[in-house]
Parts: C-alpha cells; structure tokens; sequence
C-alpha cells in the first residue's frame, strides 16, 4: 500500500510522529556502510515512540532511502531507552468506518514487510522498551539484538481486547514455534499484562544475542559485522507444524476460555490466527489480520478496551480531585498497627518502595515477632530469586521493627492501622496512637466499609485522618482507594496521595460513603446472587450466570477468596447503611457460623461439585432463575447503584468507577471495566433512564 504523508496525516491529524531517519555509517570489518534507521518521536522517554499512519509512512520511506544506498545491512533502532511501543492507539479510537480499520492495518504489514523481503540483511536493534507494534516491527527483521536494560517487552494486545496486527501472530510462533509463542500473546497478555524480561526474550528465541546498555550499539554493530561476514551464524529453531501445534492451539483454547469465557473477541480472533500461522505464508496470514484488524476496531469491545487502557495510563496517573501535590508532607518513618498478615504485607510493601524505616505493633510479642518475621523471610525469597541483593536485603531488613508500646510510633509521619474491622476497637487504636504522634503525623486506615468520619470523630486532631485502602495481595493489586473523610485537609490527602504514588499504586478519591467503590459494588452484585440461591436457584446455575462477562472468578470462587465471614461482615454493614438494596442471607449467617468457606469442593480428577454439608445447610426456596435471569438480576443492581453513588458524589465520574474496578476488582479491558457494558447492552438506560458515558466513549461512534 502507496500512501503519502498528506494521505497518512489526513487519516489521524493529532498524530505525535515517530520520524525514522537514515543514516550511513562505517563499520570495522565491512566494505560497504550499514544504512542505520533511528525511530525517535522527540520526546523523552516517558512519552514512547509509537506508529501512526504517518509514522509508518516516515518508516518506509526511510527503509526505501536505505534500501537505495545498496549497504552491507539494514539496522533500526529507536531512541534512548525506547525502540517502540506499538500502535498509535488513538488512531483506532478515532477511525468511524471500518476501511480506516483496513488502512492501518494493511499499511503497518506492507511497511513492515519492506524489512522482512529485504535482499540486503536487516537488523533490529533493540535498545530499550519494545511492545506491541514496535516488537513486530523487530520480529519483521532478520536479526534481533537486545540490550539487557530493556524495561518491558510484550506482545499486550490481547489483553487490551485486540491481537497482535502487524505481523505478530504469524511471524512469532514461525520464529520460536507455537508453544513459546501461546506463552506470549495468550497466556502472558492475560495474564494482566505480564512482561518478559531480556533474558526470557533471548531464551525463547525472540533475541538473537544480548548485549550490556553502556556499549550496546557498538557490541551490535560489530556482531552485525560478523553476521554479515558469514562468521556468526545464528541458529533457528526447528518448527513442529504438526502435534506440537496442535498443542499449543489446544493450550491458547483453555487458557482464553479461562480468563475470558469467550466473552473478549480478540482473543477468539487471536486464535484463529495462530491456526493459520501453522501454514507460514505470510500474504495470506497478513491479509487475515488486516481484516481481522478491521474488524475489531469497529467493535465495542475494542473501544471499550481502549478505554480502559486511558483509564489506566492516563486518569490513574493524574487522580481526578486530588490536592496540589506541593501540600504533601515528607514522610521519614511509617508506623503499622497490627502485625497480621495484611498488616505484615503493608509493612513489606512500604520498606520495599518507601525505604524508611517501618515499625509494627500489636498485642503481644507473639504476634509482633511473627509479623517482622513474615517481612523478613519474604525479603530473604526476594533475595533466593536474584530479584534483590543480599545487600539490598540486609538494608531492607534492618529498617522493620516490632514493639508493643505505641510509643515507638513518636518519630512516625504516617501511621496505618489494619486491625480487627470494628469501629470501636479502631477509634481506640487512633486515639492511642494520637498520645504519642505530632499533630502533624497521618493517620490512615485500610478499613473495607467504615466509616473514617466516625473514625475520627473523637481525636483531637480528626483533619489527619485518611482512608488508605489496599487490596489482597497489598503488592499485586494496583488499585489505592484514598477516602476523603469530612474533616481530613489538603494536606493530609496530598500527602496520601504521594506516598500511593511512592507505593507505585493507582490511586483514586472516594467521598466517605459504606464500602467505597469496590467493595460496595462486589457486595451488591455478589447479594443479588447469593439472593437468587436463597430464592431456589441452584449454585451450580447461579455461579455460571456471570460466565458470559469474562470476570476474573466466579461468584462463589470469589466468596471464597474474599472469605466468607468477611462478606457477611461487609453485607452486615451495607444492610445498616442501605436496608432496602442489601439485604443479609440468612443462609449466609448459617453458612458462617458451621466454619464454611467455599460451596464447591474437588475431587482428585479436578471435578467440582457443591459440598454436600453446604448444600444439607442451605434452604432453598422455591422460585429459581435461570442464569440468563441471575445475570440480568445482578447487572441491573449494579447499574442502580452505580447511578446513586455517583448521584451522591462518591467519585468525580463513570470513569473513576470503572478505574476502580479494573484495578481493584480485576474486571477485563474489553468491558471497559463496567459501565460501558452496561451502555452498550441497553441495562443502564433501562434502569436509570441515561447512560453513564456518551455515545462514542468506549464505543463505536453512532
């Protein structure tokens, strides 16, 4: 495809231009120049390179002006620390008719492919970050170097709700084979987003050979030397098109059915495209992704799965209401109440990103002891898997400590308590620690569902108190609900807000309402399932009535997760804060109170049944639903509630709350967490009478 810039700027004028120039430059050992491509936008690194259509017409013209200097190779290379990152997204947000879809998608393979029919050797070098796009560009070259700092390589499309477009599904399981290949698009992509590292890269076979960053360039030009010369030769992997493909296919079906339930196109699309790959002919596999390509970009669930993605790279790094970041107050030493195992994971978190010395009590020794001892051997694993220093360990151990006595909380600028979920028993923590700390420490508390206002009504200074709450596992969840009490100042939420920030969290305002965000929303939705089992729908149908949204977990899986007494607890409070849309199961309290957690149990060949003492304790009534009916149920929950929490200001916008879920609760990209779903199937309009986002946002423009 022959387009020019004026064509290509036409179809996305906002483009931010990645410009590739070529250069000739002199290398030891060859009799002719290497034409040397630098891919570079302009900006720093903390904006990456990225391919629109004008960025792809500057790439082929520069390859086509390489080309013509008949050189002895061809390398491209971005600019520091960034090769490139992919697709310019924001060209797929803005494309209204399904021929820009096959624009895109067909001049990325016809420039990308200018590299891999070269006659003259081509060479990617890749000196730093590469995803998407730019990792299918590298893929298009005959020979790949890596330098061992580079951030974050991945193929993430099927995570946002797309594929891999330009190349990837069939160069990529033809270069390493079809297995390795799963691992990458699929099982890494759904894996939320999990990147490889540049030793992964090189194992797999994705690089041809690694080189240190402070002479990256030269080792790759010299090695490219020896290439050319005839005197490196680098071997290829043999590639089973035979049951070995028939494996890795039947290992991407399970693991999209998995993490998907069919419910997230991409995927499927990405499925049928490494079957094709197995032929290997590139023009026929490349048409199918174009089309593919075009497809999707006129689907709801790809624009809601763009959404997401803004949401989660652009709105949770500039949080919607959060003050002036020169209020927030330097914060030397952290203080922990409690030393149980969320209070434990706090403490690690906080040593591991604040680098401050951290101090835990509790009750009795005991638990003191074993808290800084979960820190400690949880710092020693990091250290066994090469991910800290023993150095690094020795440092970080030395900076947690336990006492019993608060008042080993004196020097502290912020202290979180994570004690028993009880408001009486935590109001007596902070006026206790109040005794010890300046006027000017923090407060926070990881509390679910209380009130922080209540929290702090009897402290002489309640403007210091903070929600602070994390998510289980504290280091693998993104999300940080940071809760606005009425009295809580600038300062104090600043201050919140930049250590969330030195936690490496996304952190969101909420207004100090029951449950916040997530929580109250997982307790409505998961009481309006557990309502239908209570009015004779069976577990069985009432569990696989959400199967059709893609979660995470199903409903009684995530009972489970959560724990059942927690549940209860946080339904318990919902019901005194909204007694007519909470309501607390009877057979809940019943289930509670015989010591269960999980309704299912499994066999030893994995098969699941109900746990026939559950099942004995539970009364059923007599009006099931269907699954269609549980789903429809619990969806149109949701929406009520999500109406009223935005009515009463609980966050700024729809977007807030869909950001929450997303990072709190683990709700897929191609749902745009929850209220573009909720739009697009006509729910929101049916019980709240209005969508929550404009025709457009997170959907196909009308």
């Amino acid at each position: 495809m022959t387009i020019t810039a004026e064509e290509a700027k036409a179809i996305f004028p906002d483009e931010v231009v990645t410009h590739a120039k070529t250069r000739l430059i002199s290398v030891p050992g060859l009799d002719k120049p290497v034409a040397f491509i630098t891919i570079d936008n302009g900006l720093d690194h903390t904006r990456p390179s990225t391919f629109g259509p004008q960025s792809l017409v500057s790439l082929g013209a520069a390859f086509d002006e390489a080309h013509a200097a008949s050189p002895a190779a061809i390398a491209v290379t971005g600019k520091p620390f960034i090769f490139a990152v992919g697709a310019d997204l924001t060209a797929v947000e803005q494309a209204t008719d399904r021929s820009q879809g096959v624009t895109i998608g067909k001049l990325g393979h016809d420039v990308f492919k200018k590299f891999t029919d070269s006659d003259i050797p081509t060479f990617a070098f890749v000196n730093g970050a590469v995803m998407g796009g730019g990792l299918e560009l590298a893929l298009s070259c005959h020979y790949r170097t890596l330098a061992s700092n580079a951030a974050a390589i991945a193929l993430p499309e099927v995570f946002l709700g797309l594929f891999p477009g330009w190349g990837g599904t069939q160069l990529l399981p033809n270069l390493i084979g079809a297995n390795d290949a799963v691992t990458v698009i699929f099982e890494n992509a759904l894996n939320q987003n999990k990147m490889l590292k540049p030793a992964d890269a090189l194992k797999l076979g994705i690089a041809d050979v690694l080189f240190d960053s402070a002479d990256y360039l030269e080792q790759s030009l010299l090695w490219l030397s020896g290439v050319v010369r005839g005197e490196i030769t680098v071997p290829r992997k043999e590639i089973d098109r035979g049951e070995a493909w028939d494996a890795a296919v039947a290992r991407a079906k399970a693991i999209v059915a998995g993490k998907t339930k069919g419910a997230a196109p991409g995927a499927e699309k990405a499925l049928a495209l490494l079957e094709l790959a197995r032929e290997n002919d590139l023009d026929k596999g490349y048409a199918a992704e174009t089309e593919g390509l075009a497809d999707l970009v006129m689907s709801d669930e790809l624009r809601a799965g763009l959404y997401s993605f803004n949401l989660v790279q652009k709105r949770a790094k500039r949080p919607a209401g959060a003050p002036d970041k020169s209020l927030a107050r330097k914060v030397t030493k952290v203080g922990v109440v409690g030393a149980g195992l969320m209070a434990s994971q706090m403490a690690l978190l906080f040593i591991r990103r604040l680098h401050v010395p951290v101090v835990l009590t509790d009750i009795d020794q005991a638990r003191v002891d074993k808290g800084v001892g979960y820190v400690h051997s949880e710092i020693d694993k990091l250290a066994g898997k090469g991910r800290i220093s023993p150095d690094e360990a020795n440092r970080l151990k030395a900076l947690v400590s336990g006492s019993l006595d608060k008042a080993a909380f004196s020097d502290a600028d912020f202290v979180i308590e994570a004690v028993f979920e009880d408001l009486a028993v935590k109001q007596q923590v902070f006026a206790e620690v109040e005794e010890h700390v300046s006027p000017e420490a923090i407060l926070a508390t990881n509390t679910s569902s209380l009130s922080i206002t209540d929290m702090a009504s009897k402290l002489k200074h309640p403007e210091r108190v903070v929600g602070f709450h994390f998510f289980n596992p504290v280091a693998v969840m993104p999300l940080l609900e940071i809760v606005r009490a009425e009295q809580t100042d600038d300062a104090t939420l600043a201050t919140a807000f930049a250590v969330g920030k030195q936690l490496k969290k996304s952190s969101v305002l909420v207004k100090d309402a029951p449950a916040f965000v997530v929580n109250r929303l997982l307790t409505r939705f998961m009481g309006e399932v557990i309502k239908s089992v209570d009015e004779g729908t069976s577990f069985e149908v009432a569990d696989k009535a959400t199967e059709p949204l893609g979660l995470p977990m199903s409903p009684m899986i995530l009972l489970q997760l959560v724990g059942s007494a927690v549940a209860l607890h946080v339904s318990e409070t919902m019901h005194g804060a909204f007694p007519d849309r909470f309501s607390v199961s009877e057979n809940m309290k019943k289930f509670v109170a015989a010591g269960k957690g999980a309704v299912w149990q499994w066999d030893a060949s994995g098969n699941q049944t109900v746990d026939p003492e559950v099942q004995a304790l539970w009364q059923f009534g007599d009006t099931p639903l269907t699954g269609d009916e549980v789903k429809n149920r619990a969806l149109e929950a949701l929406a009520e509630e999500i109406r009223i929490m935005l009515d009463e200001g609980v966050v700024a916008e729809a977007q807030d709350i869909d950001l929450c879920m997303i990072l709190g609760a683990g709700w897929p990209f191609w749902l745009g967490g929850i209220t573009p779903y909720l739009d697009r199937t006509g729910i929101s309009e049916k019980v709240t009478g209005k969508r929550f986002l404009a025709p457009g946002v997170a959907s196909v423009p009308a």
